[in-house]
């Protein structure tokens, strides 16, 4: 690995099965305060308890928003992303409206950044792109809008589509973001393809096998 910043600084310890209970919900916070990863990120019905078992430490937490898919309009991001920010999410990683995308409708992921942005200024917003479902010219054109109205990052997947974070992907993101940050998810679970992916560019690791990509060895 090339850069200085220790691998668990860049992981979000992620947890977002939809039937996630509590008690698994807080596993997941105090194996991350004692990682010392860079975030939680847990769905919106567990921020306000992530904040609560995270509270102290220098753990972050990130709500996903519109997820999996990202087909709630933009004034629903926006109210979510309200919600979440009011509940102590300091982070948003927001799915992306891929059907807009395919359908070339780039005001409307123009409009979904803007309302989130609004309704929860000062949060990190991650824009996750579901680059398996895209063409090339398709992620050019979809990084290219997130980074003209003002995104932080742009995410390689959700875990949920077609395929995960790959080198290849990571690589292009970088070439694309400027200043933005690279986010990579999907299939992440081991310590090599976490190392992998950040000499490919990535900024940040999602991974729901935190223990093992920080530590080595298995989840």
């Amino acid at each position: 690995m090339t850069a200085l910043i220790p691998l668990a600084a860049r992981v979000d310890a992620t947890l977002l099965t939809p039937g996630a209970l509590p008690a698994e919900i807080e596993a997941l916070c105090a194996e991350a305060c004692r990682l010392e990863t860079a975030a939680v990120c847990v769905l919106p019905f567990h921020v306000a308890r992530a904040a609560a078992a995270t509270l102290g430490s220098r753990v972050r937490v990130a709500a996903a928003l519109s997820f999996p898919f990202g087909a709630a309009p933009p004034a629903a991001k926006g109210a979510e992303a309200e919600a979440a920010a009011r509940d102590g999410a300091h982070e948003l990683d927001v799915v992306v409206n891929l059907a807009a995308v395919k359908a070339g409708h780039w005001e409307v992921v123009a409009a979904e950044i803007d309302a989130v942005r609004e309704a929860a200024p000062g949060r990190l917003t991650k824009w996750i792109l579901e680059c398996a479902a895209l063409t090339e010219d398709e992620i050019r054109r979809a990084v290219a809008v997130v980074a003209g109205a003002g995104g932080d990052f742009v995410k390689t997947s959700t875990g949920y589509g077609p395929g995960g974070a790959t080198v290849a992907t990571v690589r292009l993101l970088r070439s694309l973001a400027g200043s933005m940050g690279v986010k990579a998810s999907g299939g992440i679970a081991t310590r090599a393809q976490a190392i992998a992916l950040v000499d490919a560019g990535a900024d940040r690791i999602g991974t729901s096998r935190a223990r093992a990509v920080v530590e080595g060895g298995t989840a």
